[in-house]
């Protein structure tokens, strides 16, 4: 058996304090103060139940909220640019593809909006799932976010000359499908263009040069005849993207513009989630996704798809996140692999994981990665 221990107690994540974290830190965090501490508070002077309840109402009645799923091939950024517009590292990376998994939820409320975001895994066909040992469900998770969606937003890499060009058959065959859903086109990584040219062309080429007015997103509706449309199976471009936005992901821009742009696209209903909520996924998952993540970032090939991750130990103390995860390996030569010479490896995968861990609960992160092979622990 292979272990690493880190405790990171003095990197604390530099925020204002008034900021909360995610939902399960939270409710830890405060049974810990709780238990450990002495709390003062102070009474505040009771109002009558009947002007509490119309104010109570009046709130949620100015609340609005839009819904977007993400979707779009493997490896284009969309975990990135969620992380990002949220300004909150919920969505775990890597620079291999299929990090996502499963649909995650990521939450931005800001003012009266709430803005729901749905990171999807990349889309795939049937063979990539056999490839890289992904679940069935692979396929109907984004099918699953986009039906809980009010708008569909296609991420494409901008920075790929090889397939910027054409959207991929399963987004067409998406788009296709849920055509009753209003959807904009996101180009990601145009800091990697230095050409202006290129992005009006490559706007043009994956829009048929029939982009709509921003007008029509607002009301978050398609115009009747574009609903049901067919498009021949060589068709590797849209015609009915509401809107356009370059942005990204890594430097921040077009972020704002395009939040701006969702913030007005919102409904009048009442928000789903409390707005100190970022995401809806539990501590314990967000740990397992981190190590998962960056074992695909340090690991050749195909063998961090091989492995499994599971949580042993999760605990908060005293503000500090005291947690466990091992990783079962298929044989004892990728265990030596992972956890290379003197532990050297395994050192600097605990050590990123942690750094993560602290800026996606903003506390101390106490981290021990374990590792095994065959079924059994080696010592």
């Amino acid at each position: 058996m292979h272990s690493y221990w880190l405790t990171n107690s003095l990197k604390l994540l530099k925020c204002n304090k008034n900021n909360l974290w995610i939902t399960g830190v939270r409710r830890l965090s405060a049974t810990t103060q709780s238990s450990g501490e002495n709390i003062q508070s102070t009474t505040p002077p009771v109002q009558p139940t009947e002007e509490l309840d119309n104010k109570n109402n009046n709130k949620e009645h100015k609340q609005r909220s839009l819904h977007i799923a993400v979707i779009g091939v493997p490896n284009v950024g969309k975990s990135t640019f969620i992380n990002n517009i949220i300004n909150h590292k919920v969505c775990p990376t890597s620079g291999k593809v299929h990090t996502t998994r499963k649909a995650n939820t990521a939450i931005l409320t800001t003012g009266q909006t709430q803005l729901v975001f749905y990171d999807t895994p990349g889309l795939v066909t049937q063979h990539e799932i056999r490839k890289h040992h992904l679940e069935q469900s692979f396929k109907s998770a984004y099918r699953h976010a986009i039906q809980h969606a009010d708008i569909i937003a296609v991420m494409q890499d901008a920075s790929n000359s090889w397939t910027r060009k054409s959207l991929h058959p399963t987004v067409i065959d998406t788009l296709k499908t849920y055509a009753q859903l209003p959807s904009l086109l996101v180009l990601n990584k145009v800091d990697a263009l230095k050409s202006k040219r290129v992005l009006l062309d490559l706007i043009k080429t994956l829009t048929n040069d029939t982009l709509r007015s921003k007008s029509a997103i607002k009301k978050i509706s398609l115009p009747s005849e574009s609903v049901g449309v067919r498009l021949n199976q060589r068709e590797t471009s849209w015609n009915h993207f509401s809107d356009v936005f370059l942005v990204s992901s890594i430097t921040g821009s077009g972020l704002q513009e395009l939040q701006d742009y969702l913030v007005d696209c919102a409904k009048p209903r009442r928000w789903v989630y409390p707005a100190d909520v970022y995401t809806d996924e539990t501590p314990e998952t967000l740990i397992v996704e981190s190590v998962r993540a960056r074992l695909l970032d340090y690991l050749p090939q195909e063998i961090p798809y091989n492995l499994k991750c599971e949580l042993e130990y999760y605990n908060v103390e005293n503000r500090v996140v005291y947690t466990s995860v091992l990783v079962q390996c298929p044989t004892p030569r990728i265990e030596r692999l992972i956890c290379g010479e003197s532990n050297g490896k395994l050192r600097q995968i605990t050590e990123r994981v942690t750094s993560d861990l602290v800026e996606m609960f903003g506390q101390a992160v106490s981290l021990t990665i374990t590792t095994m092979s065959g079924g059994k622990r080696n010592s």
